[in-house]
């Protein structure tokens, strides 16, 4: 059985003056296919109520441990959060930008978790690994 999440996913990335908007906008969508992006004042903005993309391409990349301390690492309470670089975002690929922000600005990604908490919404969007393969913790 799988536990019912109330989530809030805020996306935002700036576009720069030298980026078409619209690739931005495809970079969101690659990593967060959900997502709507509306454009603002120098960024485009999305929310979205699931990471289930998201979340399937950090199986993808077998990329699950490097997301659950990235994860951890932000988590305040209800929420975390964190930056993608856009580059590899274009490409359909996620890149945790950990650092210095890139010269066209990061993806930055807050994660509010309403039910049932944050860390159990982490432990389903990017499991516990043993050598690499998923464990169940039902």
């Amino acid at each position: 059985m799988s536990a019912v999440y109330s989530v809030d996913v805020r996306i935002a990335a700036p576009v720069n003056d030298t980026e078409v908007t619209d690739r931005v906008a495809d970079a969101v969508r690659n990593l967060f296919p959900e997502a709507d992006p509306e454009q603002r004042p120098g960024e485009l903005a999305a929310e979205v109520h699931t990471m289930d993309g998201f979340s399937q391409l950090l199986y993808e990349y077998e990329i699950l441990d490097t997301a659950r301390s990235v994860f951890f690492d932000s988590l305040e309470g209800d929420r975390f959060a964190f930056d993608l670089k856009k580059q590899a975002a274009f490409e359909g690929r996620v890149n945790f930008a950990v650092g210095d922000p890139s010269e066209l600005g990061d993806i930055h990604v807050e994660v509010i978790v309403r039910e049932p908490d944050a860390e159990s919404y982490i432990d389903y969007v990017a499991p516990p690994t043993e050598d690499g393969t998923p464990v169940d913790t039902e």
